[in-house]
This record gives C-alpha cells, sequence and structure tokens, in this order.
C-alpha cells in the first residue's frame, strides 16, 4: 500500500502550517489570509449542499467565527483544508436538518458527497484548476461571458437577463449554449471543472 504524499500549501507565500501555528497564537492576520484563501471555495461547497448562496455564506462565516474562537485547539500538523471542508459539510447538512428536509433527501445527498466530483474540495482549491477556468473563459466574446456569469455564477433566470441586458430570451440562450460549447471544449481534461456546468 503507497504511503499517502502530504503537500505543502503555500498562502500568500507563506506554509499553510505556520499561518495556522500563528492563527493559535492569536495573530489576525495569519486568520485573515487562511479566510481569504478558503472563503470563496467553501461557499461554493456549501452552496451545492444547502442550494441556497445565502445560507451557504452564512454557513462559513458561522464557521470562520467558531474556528477563530476554537483556534487554541486545531492542530497544525493535520492539514486544514480537510478539517474545513468536512466541517462546513456537516454543518450544512446539520443546516438541512434543521429546515426538515426530508430524511431520505438527506440521506442521497451524503450518498451522492462520497461519489460525486463536485462535492471534492479539491477542485474549490485547486489553483491549477481556478487558472485553466479563467484562461477557459478568456475565449469567450466578452458578451457571451457577461450572460453566462450572470446565469452560472449570479444564479438569474434567462428572463432576467434578457431583461437585465434589453435582449430576447432566445438571444440569451443562444449565448448560454454557445460558452457551455466553447468551455467544454478548452476544459475537457478537467472532468471536475465541467460538473459545473
Amino acid at each position: 500500500m503507497e504511503k499517502a504524499v502530504s503537500i505543502s500549501i503555500k498562502i500568500g507565500g507563506i506554509e499553510e502550517r505556520i499561518l495556522v501555528e500563528r492563527m493559535q497564537q492569536g495573530d489576525t492576520t495569519a486568520f485573515e489570509l487562511l479566510f481569504k484563501y478558503y472563503y470563496p471555495g467553501l461557499v461554493v461547497f456549501a452552496s451545492n449542499i444547502v442550494i441556497n448562496k445565502d445560507e451557504a455564506e452564512e454557513l462559513v462565516q458561522d464557521f470562520f467565527v467558531r474556528l477563530w474562537e476554537n483556534r487554541h485547539s486545531l492542530k497544525s500538523d493535520n492539514p486544514l483544508k480537510n478539517y474545513l471542508f468536512t466541517s462546513v459539510k456537516n454543518r450544512s447538512i446539520n443546516f438541512l436538518k434543521s429546515v426538515q428536509v426530508k430524511k431520505n433527501v438527506i440521506e442521497e445527498l451524503k450518498r451522492q458527497m462520497e461519489s460525486e466530483m463536485r462535492y471534492n474540495p479539491d477542485i474549490y482549491t485547486d489553483t491549477e484548476l481556478q487558472q485553466k477556468l479563467k484562461l477557459a473563459f478568456t475565449k469567450l466574446p466578452p458578451r457571451t461571458a457577461e450572460i453566462f456569469t450572470l446565469s452560472r455564477f449570479k444564479g438569474l433566470s434567462n428572463d432576467e437577463i434578457a431583461l437585465s441586458l434589453e435582449l430576447s430570451k432566445r438571444t440569451v440562450e443562444t449565448q448560454i449554449s454557445n460558452a457551455l460549447k466553447i468551455l467544454r471544449k478548452e476544459l475537457q481534461n478537467y472532468l471536475t471543472l465541467l460538473l459545473f456546468f
């Protein structure tokens, strides 16, 4: 059996382990660096579970408050990413339970989280993938990129986009379809990113 290789993550040019140690000692700058690095990915991750961006943001923000309050109990030699994503996953599931989502829905969600790549924390922090996504977006015409961003990242409906940009709904649908074709071509070797689209 092969031994797992530990990869040292650097944030702002500083090893994550050092930042955790500094945060434990009350260094707010270290905490801020960790927050800025992990927050966006954790929100997207939580949004995939609770299906509500506002709730996801609140869950993650609340988690970071607790993280700061309980910073002394963290272990700097354990991967922080695993701890963060597991904690946010558990908080998200508990949120669903609190709003009385049916048990079978939660069980299905848990099953998906075990098998589907969109629940893999790596895709939310992997710099290479983020760079590939940004590069792929540069291949989109400006108007197409604007419409696709409003649709997939801002959560607007096709009708809302059409109204906002003074376009026909059909034009919006065509532009989104064109964006998907281009992105799928550009990201064909990055299955984890394609799952978003």
